[in-house]
């Protein structure tokens, strides 16, 4: 027999104060409207639910919330100093050749340029080789298409750090 008690994490998130669970989503997403919209839907009975939930917010964002929502992640190969977030999410950049680090800087430099915006990728589990090849190919993407690959990568960076939020002992 399974158990479908609510996993400890996940009760605890279900039961902090409002303000509390919005700034514990908003480390783990900085869109305002994909926070307010899981914080609506809590609580939640599942770690599924809550991904299920996320999924469906970041479906809803406009352009405008996907910018707010990538202002919240540096350029691949420059985590901000002091969030062990996105160090750890981006470790496959960390031992990388200088070659490939200021080839990735130049690469970020021009997605942005033409993009408006940083190279948004799911940096988890992805060697440097991989950040660079994956930044060359979709610098040949149309603003449209770039927009909803960044959607779909944004959802899986949201998902890993709601399942760390998910899976947090108590502190």
């Amino acid at each position: 027999m399974t158990s479908t008690s609510t996993p400890p994490g996940l009760a605890r998130f279900n039961a902090l104060e409002e303000h509390k669970a919005l700034a514990a989503l908003h480390e783990a997403c900085a869109s305002t409207a994909w926070a307010r919209q899981l914080l609506a839907a809590r609580p939640f009975v599942t770690a599924d639910d809550l991904y299920a939930a996320s999924d469906a917010a970041m479906a809803e964002l406009t352009p405008a919330d996907l910018e707010e929502a990538m202002a919240g992640h540096p350029p691949i190969g420059r985590p901000a100093p002091g969030d062990p977030t996105s160090a750890r999410e981006q470790s496959g950049m960390t031992g990388a050749p200088d070659g490939l680090k200021a080839e990735m800087l130049e690469l970020n430099l021009a997605y942005q340029q033409k993009f408006g915006h940083v190279f948004l990728i799911c940096a988890t589990g992805r060697t440097g080789e991989q950040m660079r090849d994956a930044v060359k190919e979709r610098l040949g993407n149309a603003p449209e298409q770039e927009r909803e690959i960044v959607r779909t990568e944004l959802g899986k960076i949201n998902r890993i750090r709601l399942a760390r939020l998910v899976d947090a002992e108590e502190d």
